[in-house]
């Protein structure tokens, strides 16, 4: 939205796109952005705002946009209007809401959509095919996403009201991880283009799969590396094992490292931020091949819920304590080895512990 000089419509747009766009859309081009902007009760600046802050480029007067557009204006100010959201906070929705959103759609065009309109007769176009299409799925996938967001939102709530304290509820604990493929630069500059995206689509999706297995929260991929949060520094453990021992059994894919710490992290947008968060990537940077490195806290909140021994010498003496009883040795998912203290840019001096699977 801008409210500059009158942009016309582009006279060359493709009239399918056009079909494509009032079935998605759901209604038809009506208003200008201050049309809309006026018929929402909303200023062009406050319009303006929330059009970027959900990724859409300035568009002039072009008469571009539908009801649905105004719909969305009146809603959001009407949040604003009732005291329920502040006026940074309803753009900040519109903006997650946006950068969410946009990469699931486009996930959905490149792979999704693509592979679906492949002409099904000789003649036929793709573009012939993907009309009917998208008539059809647009109801399911429509009715799935809102299910999704649903039981995400529910189990994000759940572990908000758990938090210890108000100020726990924005700064949480939580164990942070970093999994990274070593050498995919050189891996880029070797492979084609489509072999090097399925090695990332193959290693984002036993990622997530794993990640979300076994109880922790993806926050984001980056191509070749993966960053993950959860509550149990044990989950957090597991995952990180988990990754390592299941790319290793995959002979397609390169080695990888993870580096996990464990501390105070501020959320935003679904996102991590903090030293904690630093600190994670930093460790993984160092760690060796096929191996996982913690941080002290993470390695102290092991050993203080016990799957962990503090060392292996206290593990041995338990061990012969319990069989001189009679009683149950200690049994530890993890074993921890204290590494060499390095200095870590940014960070001072940290002790990093090399995790393994105890037995």
């Amino acid at each position: 939205m801008d409210s500059g000089d009158e942009k016309p419509e582009d006279p060359e747009k493709d009239p399918l796109a056009l079909r494509l766009e009032g079935l998605i859309l759901g209604a038809d081009r009506r208003y200008t952005p201050f049309q809309a902007a006026r018929s929402a009760g909303v200023s062009m600046e406050l319009a303006s705002r929330f059009w970027r802050a959900m990724g859409f480029p300035d568009i002039g007067q072009a008469k571009a946009l539908t009801e649905a557009d105004v719909l969305a204006l009146r809603r959001l100010a009407g949040l604003v209007e009732a005291g329920l959201l502040s006026e940074a906070m309803a753009v900040q929705v519109a903006r997650s809401t946006g950068q969410t959103t946009a990469r699931l759609a486009e996930w959905q065009i490149d792979s999704f959509l693509e592979g679906l309109t492949e002409p099904p007769e000789p003649g036929m176009t793709r573009t012939e095919v993907t009309y009917p299409l998208i008539e059809l799925l647009l109801p399911e996938l429509e009715e799935f996403l809102v299910y999704v967001w649903r039981r995400q939102l529910a189990a994000a709530t759940g572990r908000v009201v758990q938090a210890a304290d108000d100020e726990e509820m924005v700064d949480r604990r939580l164990a942070v991880g970093f999994a990274d493929l070593v050498g995919f630069t050189r891996l880029t500059r070797r492979m084609e283009e489509e072999e090097l995206g399925e090695l990332v689509e193959a290693f984002e999706t036993t990622a997530a799969d794993l990640v979300a297995a076994h109880g922790g929260r993806l926050i984001k991929t980056l191509g070749d590396e993966v960053l993950y949060a959860a509550d149990d520094a044990g989950v957090a453990a597991e995952i990180a094992l988990r990754l390592i021992e299941t790319m290793a059994n995959d002979e397609t894919m390169p080695e990888l490292r993870v580096g996990i710490a464990f501390g105070t992290v501020t959320t935003r947008m679904g996102d991590v931020f903090g030293t904690t968060v630093n600190l994670a990537s930093r460790l993984t940077s160092i760690a060796p091949k096929d191996a996982v490195l913690v941080d002290g806290a993470l390695a102290e909140e092991l050993t203080r819920t016990g799957e962990a021994p503090a060392s292996e010498t206290e593990a041995a003496q338990a061990a012969e304590l319990a069989e001189k009883e009679g009683s149950p040795a200690p049994s530890y998912r993890f074993a921890l080895q204290p590494m060499w203290q390095r200095p870590v840019r940014g960070l001072g001096v940290v002790e990093p512990w090399l995790l393994a699977r105890r037995g």
